[in-house]
């Protein structure tokens, strides 16, 4: 722990504080910080902030804007609360074994380490301070701890991949954002979910759904009055063919509203403009007095600040002239029913000019803004990617002020980090409305979602592949209609991004790609295969399983006809997926039929195609499963 504290002056003085800031980080590696999460003390004047390839915390001080000390971690850190009389930071660190790291802010030490689940996140403290809450992202559950006892005292199950979450001011209720879709991707409503559980019962008592083609479901906030829940997410078009970006053809950008005491969705609103997309949108938060919510486009590298009394007014206007016009508006095109089946369908979804003129769209200094935190009018704004913050003054209603904070040394990008910056940056793309990482949110991986991309003809869409390994097992594309993972990138920025860019940042992505490790599956049991999964082990060879899953990949990296194809695809052969990280891609096959490797297994290889697996029991079925996702 080191402590520093300086005065900041123009020019010189800058540059000096910029300079000692180097040995004040005790930074790894190639000397990024990467910004990731951030929590105010708004008495104190300090913002807390996660600095996760830096593996630590850094203490900004508002006043002098400087940081003046950071707290070593030794691991990534992923989330942030403060108890309620500001004397204790407690820190999730993201690792199969997670923990909650608890800081006394006034020793600078760590005085004690919680256990809870696999990839922890988004720590939420009870109003009264005597339980923490956290989202375990890869075990898909909650962990309710006591911290009297210091104790874990129930997990909650929701959906998938829990990222983020809020608690109401009266602490009754914990509504929890899941970033993907569960289930099949070929039927019903595809979508992300909120899952709302009730902190007395430890339970989730209702999930919320959300347009169908929610995804990447990153931030959300609740009204200081405790009446609306605002979630930022992608609103993916993925019913259309990928034939032009226009309009928000492919993916548009949106904020949804969700009505807390109905438990349900209010609607949802585009955040992009008709020829400019607002790509990525990540962190969301309300200002205090509520006139205000703010959310962070960490595509577009840009904030968005709207008006929410102008908002919900003008919904509330457009709900009722549809009510009225309900007969006319029945033939209108709503993109595939972008509505849900918990409210009457609304066209807003699809008014991409629907926040004009009651939202400002201001553009930041920095690359990657992530994190948010507020106090009075200041927005500040954490980048990811260029290790600062950004003072966004709302205050004024004509000229909004941006500041740019520097939290250190202008990081020096290697191939592959500007690669991973590039992989996220919607810049890229035509009208920005889209990054690559729109469509392989997490780390490059899943979306969930089928997508006609055109590489194999129109009306036939396929399951988003995760990029892991992609450029290590060719051919690219479950048909393999590209040669390499190297050709799959170009012709995704041709024909997704619809952009041509010089050949130097297109090696980097490749660069960022082939960097990728896997994380160890939540189904080994201390970094072990289960006694389940070893008995799946002798199941996958004798039921020849790894006669194209083989070697360490999992992979033959050759095309098969394993009986799965189905309409224009009836005959086709696929490519055979490494089943490395299964456990992280599903819903499975080329179109996503299958919501989990035992569908696979039982319900789509009856003629034994894929694996001689007819005859295996149920038990035997589990025991396989569980090998595979282990992997």
């Amino acid at each position: 722990m080191n402590e520093k504290k300086t005065k900041l002056r123009p020019g010189i003085i800058m540059l000096i504080v910029m300079l000692s800031l180097t040995t004040n980080a005790n930074l790894s590696g190639q000397d990024y910080l990467s910004p990731s999460a951030m929590i105010a003390d708004n008495q104190a004047g300090k913002l807390y902030i996660a600095q996760s390839t830096a593996k630590q915390v850094a203490v900004f001080e508002i006043s002098t804007s400087t940081v003046i000390k950071t707290y070593s971690l030794r691991a990534e850190p992923s989330g942030l609360a403060l108890s309620t009389d500001k004397s204790l930071l407690y820190v999730t660190c993201a690792a199969p074994k997670g923990k909650v790291k608890v800081v006394n802010l006034k020793t600078g030490k760590i005085i004690r380490s919680l256990a809870v689940g696999h990839t922890p996140t988004a720590p939420v403290l009870s109003s009264n301070g005597k339980t923490l809450y956290v989202c375990n992202r890869f075990d898909n559950n909650v962990s309710v701890i006591n911290l009297a006892s210091r104790k874990q005292v129930a997990q909650i199950p929701v959906q998938r991949e829990p990222v983020a979450a809020a608690l109401t001011p009266d602490g009754r209720f914990l509504f929890v954002n899941n970033l993907l879709s569960a289930g099949a991707a070929n039927k019903g409503n595809i979508a992300a979910v909120v899952s709302v559980i009730d902190t007395t019962a430890n339970k989730v008592i209702t999930t919320i759904e959300l347009p169908n083609g929610t995804t990447a479901l990153q931030g959300i906030c609740i009204s200081p009055d405790g009446r609306y829940a605002y979630a930022s997410h992608i609103l993916a078009r993925y019913t259309v063919p990928t034939t032009q970006l226009e309009r928000g053809w492919i993916n548009t950008n949106a904020l949804s509203i969700i009505d807390v005491e109905r438990k349900r969705l209010f609607d949802t609103v585009l955040l992009d403009d008709v020829d400019n997309g607002a790509a990525n949108p990540w962190a969301v938060g309300c200002t205090n007095d509520g006139k205000k919510v703010c959310v962070t486009h960490a595509g577009t590298d840009e904030i968005s600040v709207i008006d929410v009394t102008a908002l919900h007014e003008k919904i509330r206007k457009y709900h009722a002239d549809e009510k009225n016009n309900q007969s006319s508006s029945a033939g209108r095109s709503n993109y595939g029913s972008y509505g849900t089946s918990s409210i009457p369908i609304s066209n807003i979804p699809n008014e991409l000019s629907f926040l004009y003129d009651i939202r400002k769209r201001i553009k930041l200094h920095g690359k990657g803004p992530r994190a948010l935190a507020i106090i009075g009018s200041n927005v500040y704004v954490a980048e990811y990617f260029t290790d600062s913050l950004t003072l966004v003054d709302i205050n004024k209603t004509a000229d909004i002020k941006t500041t740019a904070l520097p939290l250190g040394p202008t990081p020096q990008l290697t191939q592959i980090r500007r690669g991973e910056m590039l992989f996220h940056d919607a810049s890229l793309c035509f009208q920005h409305w889209h990054s690559c990482s729109s469509c392989h949110p997490g780390g490059a991986r899943v979306d969930a979602l089928n997508w006609d991309l055109l590489n194999d003809g129109l009306g036939n869409p396929k399951n988003t592949k995760s990029l892991l390994l992609a450029h290590r097992t060719p051919p690219a594309m479950i048909t393999g209609i590209r040669e390499n993972a190297e050709m799959a990138v170009r012709s995704g920025i041709r024909h997704i991004l619809f952009a041509v860019r010089p050949e130097e940042e297109i090696v980097s992505i490749d660069e960022y790609l082939k960097s990728l490790k896997p994380i160890p599956s939540p189904y080994l049991v201390k970094g072990k295969l289960s006694a389940s999964a070893k008995r799946g082990r002798k199941i996958y060879s004798k039921a020849r399983c790894d006669s194209c899953h083989e070697g360490a990949l999992h992979t033959d990296m050759k095309l098969h006809n394993v009986g799965t194809g189905d309409g224009l695809d009836k005959d086709r052969k696929f490519d055979t997926p490494s089943l490395v990280e299964a456990w992280r891609t599903a819903p499975y096959l080329y179109d996503g039929r299958a919501a989990t490797i035992e569908e696979v297994i039982a319900i789509y290889n009856s003629d034994n195609k894929h694996g001689q697996t007819s005859n295996l029991s149920v038990k035997e079925i589990a025991d396989l499963a569980n090998f595979v996702l282990s992997q």
